[in-house]
């Protein structure tokens, strides 16, 4: 009998201290440009982005993923794309689909909120997240050279994005 599958939900005020902790344990240079959180952490949910912006992925009981779906910007002529602003899966889980299936269900959450389009940023040495991204019908719709610097690397920041129209 194969195991069960990884289940998407939207979050739930209750998930926030295991999406801290999630947070934190997949930080990377890989995918971060922002320093390593430090005690005292900061709460997961903000003001901008709360329970109702996260899908997040439960295996065998536990939570090992979330995606942040979110507006690009506050403009009322920018309510038709959603950004993907933060995706995470927990190392056990990685190579379970998780990551695939979290992208999946967001793009289905942003086709439900009646988005036409839905954009990502990605940092240029993050080949694993790339190659997911173009799996899933992202393009590449523009490169910042060497926007950021991180560990001593100048790092391109490479924005990406696809329709959602049939």
């Amino acid at each position: 009998m194969s195991e069960p599958g990884p289940h998407i939900r939207i979050a739930a005020p209750e998930d926030e201290e295991a999406l801290g902790r999630l947070d934190r344990a997949t930080w990377s240079t890989l995918h971060a440009v922002k320093p390593r959180d430090q005690p005292p952490y900061q709460p997961f949910f903000t003001e901008r982005f709360g329970p109702r912006d996260h899908l997040v992925a439960e295996l065998d009981g536990r939570l090992v993923g979330y995606v942040r779906v979110g507006f690009p910007t506050p403009l009322d002529s920018n309510t038709h794309v959603r950004q993907i602003q933060g995706l995470a899966v927990d190392e056990t889980a990685r190579g379970r689909g998780v990551g695939r299936l979290l992208l999946r269900a967001a793009v289905g959450e942003a086709r439900r909120q009646g988005a036409r389009r839905i954009t990502l940023r990605v940092l240029g040495h993050n080949t694993p997240a790339r190659k997911l991204y173009e799996a899933e019908g992202f393009v590449v719709e523009g490169v910042l050279p060497e926007e950021f610097l991180l560990a001593g690397e100048y790092v391109d920041d490479v924005l990406m994005g696809r329709s959602l129209l049939p």
